[in-house]
């Protein structure tokens, strides 16, 4: 099944399965965790602010969908045990798991190389590169048991093409595509697991306002519109379709968006 077409929401069946996601309280994680539960999901809810959670958590449950989970963990400070423990606790209380969508990002300070300090660098390893390997690790176990299990990987352009200030934020996502690129491979042969990359592009969302002060938001697309193509990767694609990266930007406007992880 390819790609569906820009801005159409075409209804995804995500009932009885269990879907994590990081950074769920965020501009595309939020969208993504409503998104998830109005298509049937029990949504794992990831979060390092328990207030947001619980908002995020309270708006699922008031709108009759499955009850979520909320995962409050800090990625900055998260070890290998914290991993291995919710791998523990998913299967404990849900029994399984059927995707992670990664969209936690932290984004650290911007200018020349000789104004960032060391020890933000490795903060931003920890949250946006260590803590995803880490957690996806921890869980293969259980997307291995699922029937059809799917893992996204947010990237972002700056990863892709690095340029002068963007500093650690940009190695990082880089970082994170060479991974998204190796579990590719790695799971050629697994017939249930798919891995997928997306470059979301500009969004209205706080990261992009952080970076971006001067400029109108409202020439953006909200995050909303990435919804359909990040459900058909959960619940619509196939797997000899799998390990692409996606631009979310050329999606949108109906160019030609995929490249293959394995190539």
């Amino acid at each position: 099944m390819p790609l569906p077409p820009p801005r159409e929401s075409a209804p995804s069946d995500l009932r009885e399965r269990v879907v994590l996601i990081t950074g769920a309280t965020g501009g595309l994680g939020r969208v993504l965790s409503l998104a998830c539960a109005r298509a049937g999901a029990t949504v794992v809810l990831h979060g390092r602010v328990v207030r947001k959670l619980e908002a995020l958590y309270d708006e699922i449950k008031r709108d009759g969908h499955p009850e979520p989970t909320i995962l409050p963990l800090d990625l900055a400070k998260a070890s290998a045990d914290d991993f291995a423990n919710v791998a523990s606790a998913l299967e404990a209380q849900l029994g399984r798991l059927d995707a992670i969508v990664h969209t936690a990002a932290m984004l650290g300070s911007l200018g020349p190389i000789e104004h960032q300090s060391f020890d933000s660098w490795l903060g931003l390893l920890r949250v946006n590169v260590a803590a995803p390997m880490g957690l996806t690790r921890a869980l293969i176990r259980l997307l291995n048991d699922a029937p059809d299990a799917s893992v996204v990987f947010t990237l972002d352009s700056r990863g892709q093409e690095p340029r002068a200030y963007w500093g650690g934020y940009a190695v990082t996502k880089a970082a994170v595509a060479a991974l998204a690129r190796d579990l590719a491979d790695e799971w050629e042969h697994r017939a249930r697991l798919r891995v997928n990359a997306v470059v979301p592009g500009p969004i209205r969302s706080q990261l992009r306002t952080q970076t971006h002060p001067g400029e109108d938001a409202s020439a953006l697309p909200l995050p909303d519109a990435l919804v359909p193509l990040y459900l058909h990767l959960l619940a619509g694609q196939s797997k000899a379709e799998s390990d692409v990266l996606i631009d979310a930007r050329a999606w949108l406007v109906g160019d030609a968006a995929v490249s293959s992880l394995r190539s």
